[in-house]
């Protein structure tokens, strides 16, 4: 029993380091959303860190229609960080057993 414990204390360490590195890459990478054909586009880091916002010219006339863009620029690029996320902790958990919809990071 006590080798069962320390085996998985372990391997609970191991996952834990694993995680640390995934997020230290996420927060490397970038993720770009647009709305509007590419008229607006927002690129965030996979720690939702925005590192740039490009906007078209020709989308300054009408605010409103602006407004919206930005706003689904910044949804599609938040989505596209949250799937990047969950894709590097699926690789950090492989292989550990966890509960039906347990989520990490915690």
């Amino acid at each position: 029993m006590r080798g069962n414990i320390a085996q998985l204390m372990q391997q609970a360490q191991r996952m834990q380091e694993n995680m640390q590195r995934a997020q230290e890459e996420l927060a490397r990478l970038e993720v770009t959303g647009q709305a509007g054909g590419g008229m607006v586009q927002v690129t965030l880091t996979g720690r939702m860190e925005t590192r740039r916002v490009r906007i078209d010219p020709q989308a300054l006339g009408d605010a409103e229609m602006l407004e919206d863009l930005v706003a689904a620029a910044f949804n599609d690029a938040v989505n596209k960080a949250n799937e990047l996320s969950q894709q590097y902790m699926a690789k950090v958990t492989a292989g550990m057993p966890l509960p039906p919809g347990m989520k990490l990071p915690f």
